[in-house]
């Protein structure tokens, strides 16, 4: 059974329905619903207003109203900075496969006003063949030490983007914070248990097949609800096998595994994620979706529509948004914040 949130109001309005009863808050504010729809056995798609919501879905209304758990990472929306250390990426690859240019980078980043970078050693754009472990420690391990050596950087949280069991393992002992995993832990049988013997905060990313096969995996039924619910399947998972659930974050993984079509009714239906009662990642960073839709072939120059295909997941009052231009998406957050206010 899933709730999806409706009739979304925000600021001055949103304030004023949750008071009047009229509307539920969505996974704590600044954002509430005025209406519901019902996904389950029988319901076909009934959608209701909040005040009438049967009692069987109480608990559902309960789970989406709640805010969600902060996951270890800073509290409030956070845009995450994004750095490749590979030849290979499909928008800044060959950029920063050096340690001074990536530590040069992330500093811009931190300065700009990043809590949280995201490091990546191997290429995840459809297609890219897979990196060996070794190889890929090569390239993010000097990284790390580099990071945690310098002082201007104390405090920041540092996240490793990557598929591999060894490699998280090594990470987190050389200083990581966090593991962002595209394969939601699912890639490398070793994966859930070192993440659950490090007890760190990680990101479950939906994805079917692999970067290499998953053009070939984008037939769903109702991609936001089959999203929703393969990603519920892998938090379950996560949590059978010792990871606490107040550690786990989610991504609907946009661009992997979907159409066009399936990406954008993704972002429209973002709320739905508020099911699972975890911090919500959004990365749509330069991706091949803002490309078709805005006819820009050059990866490096989409950050005006990344910008505009991120905002809809400011719903959440802790999303994290995922973004290699963090300064043009920091200033954009901080309006959409002045907006919610009103």
């Amino acid at each position: 059974m899933l709730l999806e949130p409706l009739a979304l109001l925000h600021g001055r309005a949103a304030r004023q329905a949750v008071a009047l009863g009229v509307a539920r808050w969505l996974a704590g504010g600044p954002w509430a619903y005025a209406l519901a729809r019902l996904i389950g056995p029988g319901q076909d798609d009934t959608i209701l207003p909040v005040t009438a919501l049967p009692p069987a879905w109480d608990e559902a209304a309960r789970r989406i109203s709640a805010p969600a758990p902060d996951a270890g990472l800073p509290p409030g929306q956070q845009v995450m900075g994004i750095i490749n250390v590979t030849p290979d990426s499909f928008s800044d690859g060959g950029q920063h496969d050096r340690v001074e240019t990536a530590l040069a980078r992330i500093k811009a980043l931190h300065a700009a006003g990043c809590e949280v970078v995201d490091i990546g050693g191997e290429s995840t754009r459809p297609g890219a063949p897979a990196v060996s472990v070794e190889a890929e420690w090569e390239r993010i391990g000097p990284v790390i030490r580099a990071v945690r050596a310098c002082s201007a950087l104390d405090g920041l949280s540092l996240s490793i983007d990557t598929r591999h069991a060894a490699v998280m393992d090594r990470a987190l002992v050389a200083g990581a914070t966090l593991i962002n995993d595209v394969s939601a832990l699912a890639h490398d049988p070793a994966a859930r248990a070192v993440v659950a013997r490090h007890g760190c905060p990680v990101m479950l990313m939906h994805m079917r097949g692999t970067p290499e096969t998953m053009r070939a995996h984008t037939a769903y039924g109702d991609v936001a609800v089959d999203v929703v619910r393969e990603l519920g399947q892998r938090v379950d998972e996560a949590v059978a096998a010792g990871i606490a659930r107040d550690r786990i974050m989610v991504d609907p993984g946009i661009g992997f595994a979907k159409t066009l079509e399936g990406n954008l009714t993704l972002l429209a239906r973002l709320p739905l994620l508020a099911n699972l009662g975890c911090r919500v990642v959004l990365g749509t960073s330069r991706k091949r979706m803002i490309g078709e839709l805005a006819h820009e072939p050059d990866a490096a120059a989409r950050d005006p529509g990344t910008i505009a295909a991120s905002l809809p997941g400011m719903v959440f009052a802790d999303v994290v948004l995922r973004v290699h231009n963090a300064t043009a998406m920091i200033q954009a957050m901080r309006v959409q914040q002045g907006l919610d206010r009103q």
